[in-house]
């Protein structure tokens, strides 16, 4: 089932379009990553479905058809949420209230009364795997432990959709490969429609089940990862030779920039 989808949209700023007639749909139980050059429209593109960017022109429309403009913002808050590339962090707070954070969607102006809170905190901190920090203030927290925090909190939230914004950005190899597995998981187990933008294509490989390729703000492919991942795709829309190749075991692709120094020989 289609859980998001932009349609025919078209969003810039003042008075420039960044991104040009793109539509995409995201699925429950699917991992889809936007991936293109800097530049390309990927954040843009998925801010405009977190409603952060209205369109000029197109819609972004829910699984019952209905625009998402049409929502009020903590309806719309119940349905998707998104973790941005950057958000100051607090002081003077534990990591148990800043996933806490996430449950503003369903608590009244007048009254703090959420019944289902504590369960979704409690699994939101389980599944981050941060239970464990729920004490600790988050300004003491390392890079890594501080963005799977951050991740709580949107899944506190409770949405069918989650939107992440280069969520591996700045982490080491460990945090960025539990982020991808925590990706999948959700939406295997959770049923969960998620979209993410990616810079590295392997990862995007490695975890997505359509991908979507921008270039200079328009939709270049959109397909499997069979289907966009290209030596032809990929060397056209970055500027450079990219070669790929596939597991013969496993059919994992692997994207590999060529460079004057790829293929060197190491002598020792």
């Amino acid at each position: 089932m289609n859980v998001l989808s932009g349609h025919a949209l078209d969003v810039g700023y003042h008075g420039t379009t960044v991104v040009h007639q793109a539509s995409l749909k995201l699925s429950a139980g699917r991992v889809t990553a936007l991936v293109g050059p800097n530049g390309s429209g990927k954040s843009t593109l998925l801010r405009a479905l977190a409603r952060l960017h209205n369109p000029s022109s197109g819609d972004v429309l829910l699984e019952d058809g209905e625009s998402a403009f049409a929502l009020a913002p903590k309806e719309f808050a119940r349905r998707v949420t998104l973790l941005a590339q950057s958000r100051p962090t607090p002081t003077g707070v534990t990591v148990r209230d800043v996933v806490n954070y996430g449950r503003y969607p369903y608590r009244s102006r007048f009254s703090g009364d959420d019944p289902d809170g504590m369960r979704a905190v409690e699994h939101a901190l389980a599944v981050t795997g941060t239970t464990a920090m729920a004490h600790r203030p988050v300004d003491e927290l390392s890079g890594g432990e501080l963005q799977r925090v951050w991740l709580a909190t949107c899944l506190a939230q409770d949405t069918g959709v989650l939107l992440l914004d280069e969520p591996t950005t700045f982490l080491d190899l460990r945090y960025q490969i539990e982020i991808l597995d925590l990706m999948r998981d959700l939406a295997d187990e959770h049923n969960v429609a998620v979209g993410v933008v990616l810079h590295d294509l392997n990862q995007a490989a490695q975890v997505a089940d359509e991908v979507v390729l921008l270039q200079r703000g328009r939709i270049r492919a959109f397909g499997t990862p069979d289907e966009v991942l290209t030596s032809e795709h990929l060397t056209e829309t970055y500027g450079i030779r990219i070669d790929v190749t596939a597991d013969h075991e496993t059919g994992q692709l692997t994207a590999v920039p060529v460079g004057k120094h790829t293929h060197r020989v190491v002598r020792t």
